[in-house]
C-alpha cells in the first residue's frame, strides 16, 4: 500500500537548519507531484511546499519562501525539504504526501525550533 516515511526532524535553535527526507513506496513516485505539509499544535495542517514530477517547478507558502527548498530524487523515491533560517513558528510535525493527495499519511517528523 501507499507509504510515506518522514525523517530528519529534531530540535534546532532559531536560525539553524534541518533537512527532512520522505521515502515513499506503493506507487510510481516519478508520476506524481509531491508536497510537504506541517501541523503545529492546535492548528490545521498547512501546505508548505510542492514540486512537480520532474522537479522543474516548485511552489512555497509565503511563510517559508526564500528559506525552504523542496527537491526530489526519482531514482531513490525520495522527496526532501531543506529548511534554513528556522524560526520558532516553524515548529510543527512535518508530513509529505503526493499530488493528488493520498488518504494515507505517514507518522511525520517533529521539528522544534527553540533556544
Amino acid at each position: 500500500q501507499v507509504q510515506f516515511v518522514e525523517s530528519g526532524g529534531g530540535l534546532v535553535q532559531p536560525g539553524g537548519s534541518l533537512r527532512l527526507s520522505c521515502v515513499v513506496s506503493g506507487f510510481t513516485f516519478s508520476r506524481y507531484g509531491m508536497r510537504w505539509y506541517r501541523q503545529a499544535p492546535g492548528k490545521e495542517r498547512e501546505l508548505v511546499a510542492s514540486i512537480t514530477t520532474s522537479g522543474s517547478i516548485t511552489n512555497y507558502a509565503d511563510s517559508v519562501k526564500g528559506r525552504f527548498t523542496i527537491s526530489r530524487d526519482n531514482a531513490e523515491n525520495t522527496v526532501y525539504l531543506q529548511m534554513n533560517s528556522l524560526k520558532p513558528e516553524d515548529t510543527a510535525v512535518y508530513y509529505c504526501n503526493r499530488n493528488p493527495l493520498s488518504n494515507y499519511w505517514g507518522q511525520g517528523t517533529q521539528v522544534t525550533v527553540s533556544s
